[in-house]
């Protein structure tokens, strides 16, 4: 089980009036929309912090070596991958 914290939080007063009336539409508390609403940037914040660090490690000339090498063979009626 995960340990709460209080936090006072100052909003202007535009922004959470539109909160609540959000909170309200889906069913949630204004608590719960706010921590979802925090949850939901660190998450956008994290996966863009993973794949700029697999970006500075791409190794860009294997890449162009790899694309650009000769043979191989058009997929071919019949390749498709099924889903499900």
């Amino acid at each position: 089980m995960s340990t709460t914290v209080t936090y006072p939080l100052r909003l202007p007063r535009s922004i959470k009036a539109a909160a609540e009336q959000l909170a309200k539409a889906e069913g949630v508390s204004l608590n719960q929309l706010v921590a979802t609403a925090v949850a939901e940037k660190l998450a956008v914040l994290n996966t863009a912090a993973f794949f700029a660090e697999r970006r500075d490690r791409a190794d860009l000339a294997a890449f162009r070596r790899i694309v650009t090498r000769p043979g191989g063979q058009l997929p071919q009626a019949g390749d498709e991958r099924e889903i499900g």
